[in-house]
């Protein structure tokens, strides 16, 4: 695909369906308690992209293998994952590849202290600069061997033993949610399992805590939580044998996002398919923000579709008058969704009002620092974004086309393709970084497009 893509500009309402892939924080979680359980575990419809596959391959360099299912009526193209699950010891003298994913970081190293050797962790430029101290510190206090050279970071090295402790261990995980699902994950297979105080301020991203729990009991785990995340939560994990893991992966409802803002910024409808009637996915509370925002939202058998009314012409003068799109300003705490902020950003930089989006100070560590790179880009539009302590405030502006950076951060492009629907000229450099969660983005995104 052209380097830098060309955002295509709605030329009339939209009416299409889309379906997304799957999961990305389930497929990953599902991958991790298969590789842990004994026995053979079916993943049906999991997402295939760069960080799921990054955890796959680091599965298999600790001795699990996942493999493409056969072939079937139901899967006629062999796309399912089969894991065989290690109940004893993983190979040791290997090397982790954790690239840019968060998952793969921060959930393999808890899992590396059961190897039977060194397990070394390295990845992108951007990864090293991720927060991964406090969870280095909580390992050692179980009874972990892990050299940093004192960098709270990648590259480390877990000197797998076979085996850890485990027991009691306090962790401040208020820069990431995944500091406590990657010790909570491992957990079952310790020696005493884990019980786990949080004592920062808020874990930020509560629905993705709240899958872990979910999927660690679907796995047959004990797990018990005090507390709604604040500081002095506990989670306890008791150990025990996991069970295999044959579940369907629900569609990845944050990588929906754009998908379903596209009816609110054109105009028309967009239905995603298969969306789940109940989830702890963040992107589960989606359509409430999308509807605070003047979307109308239906649900059927079929699926969610969002609907907008578009852009409309109000006033004289050649340029045919101002343009509203319906869009309402918000303001609203993103802390348990902060995955969708770049979209809704996107969004409400075509409002009718103001904006202020908060509790979102946490991106700052993500792919990117993805607040500065929000106000930067679109800045660089026309548009009028300020970085708070905590998110950002918009002020909606009449907005042109640029080049518009991506930081190789799928979420970025996102928002991008979400602009160049309203705003001719947008073109996005890198928007192939979208496979870390939506292969196939631009062309799903093409033929959402009216012919």
């Amino acid at each position: 695909m052209p380097d830098p893509w060309p955002a295509p500009t709605a030329s009339a309402p939209l009416a299409a369906t889309v379906r997304v892939p799957g999961s990305k924080s389930a497929t990953n979680r599902a991958l991790l308690l298969s590789a842990l359980a004994e026995g053979e575990s079916r993943l049906v419809r999991p997402l295939r992209s760069r960080d799921t596959l990054l955890m796959a391959e680091a599965l298999r360099a600790l001795g699990v293998s996942v493999s493409d299912a056969a072939a079937t009526r139901d899967d006629p193209a062999g796309t399912d994952w089969v894991v065989h699950g290690v109940p004893g010891p993983l190979r040791g003298g290997v090397r982790v590849d954790v690239g840019n994913a968060g998952t793969v970081a921060r959930f393999v190293p808890p899992v590396a202290t059961l190897a039977d050797g060194p397990v070394s962790f390295d990845g992108d430029p951007r990864m090293r600069e991720r927060p991964l101290g406090p969870l280095v510190r909580a390992l050692r206090t179980l009874g972990a061997d892990i050299d940093d050279g004192g960098r709270g970071a990648i590259p480390l090295i877990v000197n797998g033993r076979s085996r850890l402790a485990g027991g009691t261990v306090s962790l401040d995980a208020s820069s990431s949610s995944q500091l406590v699902s990657g010790l909570l994950l491992s957990a079952p297979r310790w020696e005493s399992g884990v019980v786990l105080t949080h004592t920062g301020e808020r874990v930020p991203s509560g629905p993705h805590l709240a899958m872990t729990v979910q999927m660690l009991r679907e796995s047959g785990a004990e797990v018990e939580v005090a507390g709604d995340g604040g500081p002095g939560t506990t989670w306890r994990v008791r150990p025990g044998e996991l069970q295999r893991y044959d579940r369907a992966i629900e569609p990845d409802l944050s990588s929906a996002a754009p998908f379903l803002a596209a009816a609110l910024v054109a105009g028309g409808s967009v239905t995603v398919a298969g969306w789940p009637e109940q989830s702890t996915q963040p992107g589960a509370l989606l359509p409430e923000l999308l509807a605070a925002m003047g979307a109308e939202i239906s649900r059927d058998g079929q699926g969610l579709t969002v609907r907008g009314a578009g852009p409309s012409r109000s006033g004289a003068g050649s340029d045919g008058g101002a343009v509203s799109r319906g869009i309402r300003g918000v303001d609203v705490d993103l802390s348990d969704v902060g995955e969708l902020t770049p979209v809704l950003a996107a969004v409400a930089a075509l409002a009718d009002s103001s904006s202020t989006l908060r509790g979102v100070a946490h991106l700052r560590g993500q792919e990117t620092d993805r607040l500065a790179a929000l106000a930067t880009e679109i800045n660089r539009l026309g548009g009028s974004v300020r970085e708070t302590a905590d998110g950002l405030t918009i002020e909606p502006r009449p907005l042109h086309g640029a080049r518009v950076a991506t930081y190789d951060d799928h979420r970025m492009a996102m928002a991008a393709a979400v602009l160049g629907l309203a705003v001719p000229g947008v073109l996005v450099e890198n928007v192939a970084t979208t496979a870390k969660t939506v292969p196939g983005f631009v062309s799903l995104w093409a033929g959402m497009m009216p012919s």
